[in-house]
């Protein structure tokens, strides 16, 4: 009681002065905040970066960083990264020295010893509080394979991780392209019932003048009709794409969305000589990595299952104090022993204690050594024997897969690359044979037959054309990828893959 009444003396004196001071600072605090929160919640509801209803200005910088940063497979690959960080810090336990507190508190209702030889083992109460601390010495060499083990998974994990952040740039550029194509498609589309609308007109007039039959016109309105159906398929498919890109970079399906990139042409000139350099000396790809990771981690298992043959070699130290008091009370003296502690008339030879805290201190050595536990040993070396050859089989898959991807993947972008050369002229002509069809059927020369044909040519020109730019793209980003070189992204920088993250480059201009 008079340690709570000191602690609280001074407050009690000034009690009022403190509680004025505290109530002024409160209130100029106050009067200072409020107006400037007053100021900021507004524009916050309005300019906010939270808001859902502020239109996001997606570029393709901005769709990768934010795949790359909130996708749910690159979130799960980083967990996988953690876990493995938790595996090394468990291995490594092992041979750190553990130091543990322990104390206790036992009653002795009713003791049979000392009932049957004497009082002296008659210690009804005991108190123990002591520090043990405990070093492996020799462990059979199972923390050093353990640690090696681990970071081994460790590293594989973070491959890993670079592989499903690869895949994940590509899968972004692939819908970020394929949802500018889609919307490169409502505009050929767009211009297409223009062209109709156009000839329609055309048709009616000479209709009136007297050089166009009615069967001509019909003719006309019901293709032009017929190509609605196109344009709503293409908005359709627009739709559908931006969808897929706001899955992958986690953007909220109410919020509005402006893919704001276009494709750089000079970069694509740029793409087509830089790609040639993909097919001499490819980098290492990260799943490959990972597998030979996985293998060395499978073998050093195998060296931690033969550490139970062999003896573990522990030293101990116990540090504490131990206390029989006679009376059920808590010792809160140094332990002392003499006569003066005695009942009354007892002899002056005996000796009694103070019931308090006496030290209690030991050291050893503790040599364990398993002779036969059940075979389990046995079974854990085979069991780990088995996962290693395992490991070995899928490294050389994972090898074999690579290769294989590697070779698809420049075939692919060699038969992009020939379609996009051959597409190039494609469109010009295909421009120049309608202009030259629409002025045939004016001049009486052509048929309504050679301007539709024309115009069908056309439309297919420019959808060839622009998927042609778009597959060129994707085939070297898909070849980089395959290869391990940093992916290529259409406005003209690249992404390149580490097991620590991605980073963006910029090629040479």
């Amino acid at each position: 009681m008079m340690s709570n009444n000191s602690l609280f003396c001074p407050m009690s004196r000034h009690g009022p002065f403190v509680a004025a001071f505290i109530f002024a600072a409160i209130f100029v605090a106050a009067l200072t905040t409020s107006p400037v929160q007053a100021q900021v919640a507004p524009a916050q509801a309005v300019r906010g970066p939270r808001s859902v209803t502020d239109t996001l200005a997606l570029t393709f910088d901005v769709a990768v960083l934010r795949a790359l940063r909130d996708g749910e497979e690159v979130r799960s690959a980083n967990a996988g990264v953690n876990v493995a960080e938790a595996q090394i810090g468990i291995a490594r336990s092992t041979g750190l020295p553990q130091l543990r507190l322990n104390s206790g508190y036992s009653q002795i209702v009713e003791n049979a010893r000392a009932n049957i030889v004497g009082a002296v083992f008659n210690q009804a109460f005991t108190y123990t509080a002591s520090a043990q601390l405990q070093q492996p010495l020799f462990l059979g060499g199972r923390v050093v394979a353990g640690a090696r083990a681990a970071n081994a998974v460790r590293g594989a994990a973070r491959a890993n991780t670079a592989e499903v952040r690869g895949q994940v740039v590509v899968d972004v550029e692939r819908a970020y392209l394929n949802a500018l194509f889609t919307r490169r498609l409502i505009e050929i589309q767009r211009r297409n019932l223009q062209l109709a609308d156009e000839r329609v007109a055309q048709a009616q007039q000479l209709e009136t003048a007297g050089r166009a039959s009615r069967y001509d016109v019909l003719r006309l309105r019901v293709e032009r009709a017929n190509l609605e159906p196109d344009l709503v398929q293409a908005r359709n498919d627009y739709a559908i794409a931006v969808l897929n890109l706001r899955r992958l970079v986690n953007v909220p399906s109410e919020q509005p969305l402006s893919l704001v990139s276009e494709l750089d042409t000079l970069a694509l000139q740029r793409l087509l000589v830089g790609v040639d350099t993909m097919k001499t000396a490819p980098a290492q790809r990260s799943a490959v990595r990972a597998a030979e990771l996985t293998r060395v981690a499978r073998e050093a298992g195998v060296r931690v299952a033969r550490a139970d043959l062999l003896p573990s070699v522990t030293a101990t130290l116990t540090s504490g104090f131990l206390a029989l008091p006679v009376t059920n009370g808590f010792p809160t003296s140094t332990g002392r022993t003499s006569n003066t502690f005695c009942p009354p008339g007892a002899v002056a030879t005996r000796v009694c204690q103070n019931n308090g805290w006496f030290a209690d201190r030991n050291f050893g050595f503790q040599v364990s050594w398993p002779i036969f536990d059940g075979l389990r040993t046995k079974s854990n070396i085979e069991n780990a024997r088995a996962l290693m050859d395992q490991s070995t089989v899928q490294l050389a898959l994972v090898r074999e897969q690579v290769e294989i991807e590697a070779a698809a993947s420049r075939a692919e972008f060699g038969r992009a690359r020939t379609l996009f050369d051959a597409r190039r002229q494609t469109v010009a002509e295909a421009n120049e044979a309608y202009d030259l069809a629409m002025l045939r059927n004016t001049r009486g020369v052509g048929t309504v037959l050679d301007v539709s044909d024309a115009q069908l040519n056309l439309v297919r020109a420019q959808v060839n054309a622009a998927r042609a730019v778009y597959d060129v793209f994707l085939a070297a980003a898909e070849l980089a990828r395959a290869t391990g070189r940093p992916i290529p992204l259409p406005d003209g920088g690249a992404m390149r893959i580490t097991d620590r993250g991605a980073d963006r480059v910029t090629t040479d201009r």
